[in-house]
């Protein structure tokens, strides 16, 4: 069986950070899937998902690490092409990835006590996102 939902979220630019743990767990029990796979998808170039402790200090520090490997820059050919100001935010939202993957038991998606599923804006102005939830099981 596979159940597909989405929902938006909106952000504040660059380094705003968003849990969606309970969202998925949402549609995971909307889904009556009891095991299997949830996936969660980003629609767009500029924002990454996956898993980390969200919490105060780490919510400051990916953001932080993100702009010391990949800063604002006008030398990324993205800028030369286009001067919006966001070469390096596709580029971080690429080094993340737009997607994360997790099982399903017992009608919830298995993470560790301290993990949970985050959005991260890497664009510089605030955006609507689409997250794409799909749920695939028995």
């Amino acid at each position: 069986m596979v159940h597909q939902e989405q929902f938006t979220i909106e952000t504040s630019g660059h380094r705003d950070m968003h849990d969606l743990s309970c969202r998925v767990a949402a549609v995971i029990a909307r889904s009556k899937i009891r095991t299997g796979t949830v996936q969660v998808f980003n629609v767009g170039s500029t924002g990454a998902i996956g898993a980390i402790e969200f919490e105060p200090g780490l919510e400051r520090d990916l953001p932080e690490m993100l702009d010391r490997l990949l800063p604002p820059s006008r030398d990324y050919g993205h800028e030369q092409a286009w001067h919006d100001g966001n070469g390096h935010s596709h580029l971080q939202a690429t080094l993340l990835g737009p997607t994360f993957a997790a099982p399903v038991a017992d009608g919830a998606p298995v993470l560790g006590t301290w993990q949970q599923i985050f959005h991260v804006e890497c664009d510089i102005k605030p955006r609507r996102r689409t997250i794409v939830v799909t749920v695939i099981g028995e």
